[in-house]
């Protein structure tokens, strides 16, 4: 099989790149490449954000949060994680597609990784997750890729796939936690992450060395526009999660305090506080003014700054507030 380079590393043009290749005649033949991400979080097409992903230690730590058109669930990329696209033509999708799932785990087979298929969508070794993928099609032609995790961060993957401890219920599809594994570990013959891609890349290809032609500039270019007006789009990143019930409930000067929130398409919907808490104004008119807010720390915070909150809740902050909404 023939294969395309693909250098970049920013998980928006990475993301417009495998919707342009899937939906465009880029070859009349099956083709894959090879590539990754800066530090990223990478969310399904129908998943909620806030159920997914810790957000603030996301933000924290510099990490960029994307969402792709396929399915499945929220993964973690860095540097030590090697990524994976398939992609040719499909007459008849079900009998298809495993065949297309089974090219990755053959490949590590022959590289001596005892990879196995398990359930919809992952690659085990001896138990341990170490490759998840998802499929899309678009008109005759079918989309497959995953994650190769050889030398992952597991502990900020742990960290950034956990979502801080609140009470969420969304409509989209949650992810399923799995034990995960390194490829490094039953890999010992490879130096780092570039040899096992070397590597890789000779066992997909049969040992053929001739790549598709480039990518003209003008694709380059429509590439890049896809990513900017697409998938680094706060629209398409947040505002195309399903809706979701939030309620959070602390303890503060005024006494306790619970928030109820509506999220759709990642805006406030409704918002209604309860407790025993104590303060002069009507809470209403709190709860009127963040409706229509975006659900987000700096669209919110900047809302709260409008209001003296003490004036609602006695004693409370409006930084104090906002820690309990987001």
């Amino acid at each position: 099989m023939r294969y395309l380079l693909n250098p970049h590393t920013d998980p928006y043009f990475n993301m417009a790149f495998d919707e342009y290749c899937l939906e465009h005649d880029i070859a009349n033949e099956p083709f894959f490449y090879l590539w990754q991400n800066r530090p990223s979080v990478i969310i399904g097409a129908n998943q909620q954000v806030h159920t997914e992903v810790n957000v603030p230690y996301l933000k924290a730590h510099n990490i960029t949060l994307a969402r792709r058109v396929t399915g499945g669930g929220a993964v973690y990329h860095d540097w030590g994680n090697l990524n994976y696209t398939i992609v040719g033509a499909t007459k008849e999708m079900e009998s298809d597609y495993p065949e297309y799932a089974r090219m990755m785990q053959q490949a590590l087979q022959q590289l001596g990784v005892p990879a196995t298929l398990s359930g919809r969508n992952d690659i085990l070794v001896n138990g341990l997750k170490v490759s998840g993928f998802a499929k899309r099609v678009a008109k005759n032609r079918m989309m497959v890729h995953g994650t190769l995790m050889y030398d992952v961060d597991v502990e900020v993957l742990s960290q950034v796939l956990t979502p801080p401890a609140i009470k969420l219920e969304a409509k989209g599809i949650a992810s399923v936690r799995s034990r995960v594994g390194n490829l490094k570990d039953f890999l010992p013959q490879f130096a780092d992450i570039h040899a096992f891609r070397s590597a890789l890349l000779r066992t997909l290809s049969g040992g053929c060395t001739e790549q598709l032609p480039c990518i003209s500039e003008k694709m380059l270019a429509e590439i890049k526009q896809l990513a900017e007006q697409k998938f680094a789009n706060w629209n398409w990143i947040y505002g195309h999660a399903p809706q979701a019930s939030l309620t959070q409930t602390a303890k503060l000067s005024c006494g306790t305090v619970t928030i109820h929130l509506c999220i759709n398409k990642g805006v406030i919907e409704q918002c209604c506080f309860e407790g025993d808490f104590l303060g002069n104004l009507p809470i209403a008119q709190l709860e009127d003014s963040l409706a229509g807010i975006a659900y987000e720390r700096d669209a919110i915070a900047l809302q709260l700054a409008k209001h003296n909150i003490a004036a609602y809740l006695d004693g409370v902050t409006a930084e104090e507030l906002l820690r309990v909404i987001i």
